[in-house]
């Protein structure tokens, strides 16, 4: 039965005195019986640091942390029935794949033939029932990694806790993975807690994304939520390959009579407030133009196969646009470009914060 999450006012303090560190600062999140949430963010934000919290491998400062409504807070992670994968597959060498999976179940003492039964269901969920007899020094990488989800899923845990399992794949498998972690979430129903740096899996894992930045969650929504109304331009800037475009300007008017002046060019565009502020716009919204009056030069091609992306540099700084892969432009020529009104990020100038 999926579980519910409920974390409030969570603090983490290392150290005393004039060495204390405070590495989560009042988090508070709420995650649904059966959610799959991503905790998102650069090295040394917090993220780790939570799910260990919620593992019982740490203990928090301060706050509030249940488990299908029940406080965990000093209950050992032995009892709080969750199941975790690792960035290391952790497994026991000299263990077959059969013994590995169903380790945790002997330990509790589940009678043989229940355990062998769910070792079976296990290995047929995750598609290794041929590797059942092999050692973990036989496998590839990606197949060690399932090994390790199924020892944790064979338990059948109220929460399902990955601290950033793919890291130690290729990129192919990191792909390849990412898919057989979504299937087991559909087929299990089990709620999940995922920890990576990494936004390509955040958006593509996720029914929920909390963006983490030095211990403060920054936002927390759906990826569509995430990626089209970014709460500051620090979620802007770290959601999305490549990068969001920021122009800091001045605004002034309003509707259709709106204008945005920056350094080098001037755009026919409603901003929510008048004065000093940041224009955010992502590369597939920004057009190449021939008559455009806002020009650069182009400074890079990057062809990727299904698009080609062109930095341009312009008296307000680089900008990134995503074109067609028959885009013709090369490096050193003038182009260039108009904006796409309906996508409009604004941001205050001064704090990064969203307006409107």
């Amino acid at each position: 039965m999926a579980a519910s999450l409920h974390i409030a006012g969570i603090r983490k303090v290392f150290g005393k005195g004039d060495k204390a560190v405070e590495v989560l600062k009042k988090i508070e999140i709420d995650v649904a019986p059966g959610e799959f949430l991503i905790l998102v963010g650069p090295s040394g934000c917090g993220k780790s640091t939570l799910l260990n919290i919620i593992a019982g491998l740490e203990e928090p400062t301060e706050g509030e942390l249940k488990i299908a409504d029940k406080n965990v807070i000093g209950v050992p992670p032995a009892q709080r029935d969750i199941a975790m994968v690792f960035q290391s597959y952790a497994l026991y060498p000299t263990m077959t794949v059969a013994d590995n999976i169903g380790f945790a179940l002997e330990m509790r003492k589940v009678p043989l033939d229940v355990r062998t039964k769910r070792i079976h269901e296990v290995a047929a969920m995750l598609q290794i029932e041929h590797l059942l007899d092999r050692r973990p020094a036989q496998l590839s990488g990606g197949q060690r990694q399932r090994v390790a989800m199924g020892r944790a899923l064979a338990r059948d845990p109220k929460l399902f806790l990955f601290d950033e399992p793919l890291s130690n794949l290729d990129a192919k498998l990191r792909v390849e993975m990412r898919a057989e972690i979504k299937r087991l979430h559909l087929l299990s129903g089990i709620t999940t807690v995922y920890v990576t740096h990494d936004q390509i899996e955040a958006m593509t894992l996720g029914s929920r994304i909390a963006v983490m930045k030095d211990g403060i969650l920054q936002q927390i929504g759906t990826p569509d939520e995430i990626y089209r109304l970014p709460a500051n331009t620090y979620v802007a800037g770290f959601i999305g390959s490549p990068t969001m475009n920021f122009i800091t300007g001045t605004a002034s008017g309003t509707g259709a009579a709106g204008q945005f002046s920056f350094e080098g060019g001037a755009l026919q565009l409603p901003a929510p407030v008048s004065g000093k502020v940041t224009l955010g716009q992502r590369p597939e919204h920004i057009h190449l133009h021939d008559d455009a009056a806002w020009r650069g030069e182009v400074t890079l091609v990057e062809p990727t196969g299904a698009d080609t992306y062109v930095v341009i540099k312009t008296a307000a700084g680089l900008v990134t646009v995503r074109t067609p892969p028959s885009t013709q432009v090369k490096v050193g020529d003038n182009v260039g470009m108009t904006v796409s009104s309906n996508h409009n990020n604004w941001f205050d100038a001064q704090s990064g914060l969203r307006l409107g």
